[in-house]
């Protein structure tokens, strides 16, 4: 292992999150909070009680807002640069359950961003990044987020696009690509200030005001929330410091990648039919033995197994979880077996999911484009 973990913001490549060595090396290196068993015990979702969530920055100040009965905000969205995936849902999903416990909720489908940082040959135009926001938001608007809490990057008014603006005169290029590499381009220049602005303008009097907030990323966009936390700093607004918590990646369905839509042989799409995330499924890293006699002698490794990663971070019957992993790791349940698993679970998901999808389409058209 490196002696450094080095983060990309820009591709599906990711730190193994699996691994509780790099995480605790990722902590510390980048000097990131732990959350405490009694915090994990007092939020009542999958994702803290099964350690998805890994770190946080500042979330301090939105645990005291939660206990006070006090609203906070909280931000997040979707590059509209392909079709959502497994990954994605893990982000609404805990956008919902901050919403449930008070946030005042910001989502944004970040068209602009989508079309500015990605290359012509994947969004070759505007147009196109808008109709990949239609599919977008439809996918979200079926997962549960609300049509008030959606706005499009292209449709915020006037004063969004001024704070964007003012935002530019406090970075010199030095300091950007000591964040981001050599890789820094102005196309993914202007989507960062988009994407600053998606943070720190729910704090303007014109719309929220400064409160605590937070946005609920994966690791590998830490340098982005450094960033943005420095501006804030730098701003005449009295913005308090934004928070983040950090996911532990959605596993790509192999080894050594999260899941991406620039990978959708190795990522379940929400647009997958049942028989294609079968296939898929099918096909993924398993975490079983070479024989079954070895297998029923050792036991399996759900840790890396992907079809119980799926499970793991979607399936909320929690008894079900803990008996396949158990079963799994015994090896009285094998890898097939486990697979089937998850290929019901996830056939039931994309069944119902894509018919409320089918039904929220024209509510997605009139957001984007009306």
């Amino acid at each position: 292992m490196p002696d450094k973990i080095e983060l990309d913001a820009w591709t599906s490549a990711a730190p193994d999150t699996e691994n509780s060595e790099v995480v605790s090396r990722l902590i510390k290196q980048f000097g990131l909070s732990t959350f405490s068993e009694a915090e994990r015990k007092r939020y009542d979702h999958i994702f803290f009680r099964r350690g998805i969530i890994i770190a946080h920055r500042g979330f301090e100040l939105i645990d005291q807002r939660i206990k006070q009965n006090k609203p906070f905000i909280q931000m997040t969205g979707v590059a509209c640069s392909g079709p959502m995936h497994l990954g994605h849902k893990v982000d609404i999903d805990m956008f919902l359950y901050l919403k449930s416990l008070g946030a005042k909720c910001y989502f944004a489908a970040a068209d602009i961003d989508g079309y500015v940082s990605r290359p012509d040959e994947k969004v070759p135009s505007l147009e196109k990044a808008k109709q990949i926001a239609i599919d977008n938001v439809s996918d979200a608007l079926a997962l549960g987020v609300e049509e008030k809490d959606i706005y499009v990057q292209s449709r915020k008014p006037q004063r969004y696009y001024e704070f964007a603006f003012e935002l530019t005169k406090k970075f010199t290029y030095s300091t950007l690509f000591a964040i981001y590499g050599n890789e820094y381009t102005p196309g993914k220049h202007s989507a960062n200030m988009l994407q600053y602005a998606d943070i720190l303008h729910t704090q303007l009097k014109e719309f929220s005001g400064p409160m605590p907030s937070i946005t609920g990323i994966g690791v590998d966009q830490d340098p982005h929330a450094r960033a943005v936390r420095d501006i804030a700093a730098k701003l005449p607004y009295s913005f308090v410091p934004p928070s983040f918590i950090y996911f532990s990646f959605q596993p790509s369905l192999q080894l050594g990648k999260k899941m991406s839509s620039s990978d959708p042989a190795t990522t379940i799409l929400l647009s997958d039919t049942p028989e294609a995330a079968k296939k898929k499924i099918k096909d993924a890293f398993s975490g079983g033995r070479d024989t079954l006699a070895e297998h029923r002698k050792l036991g399996g490794v759900p840790e890396v197994d992907r079809a119980y990663q799926i499970l793991r971070y979607h399936c909320n019957d929690e008894k079900l979880v803990d008996e396949i992993y158990q079963q799994f790791k015994s090896g009285s349940m094998t890898s097939g077996e486990l697979k089937d698993k998850a290929i019901a679970f996830v056939a039931d998901f994309l069944k119902t999911h894509q018919e409320k999808k089918k039904r929220a389409m024209k509510t997605a058209e009139r957001i984007v484009l009306s």
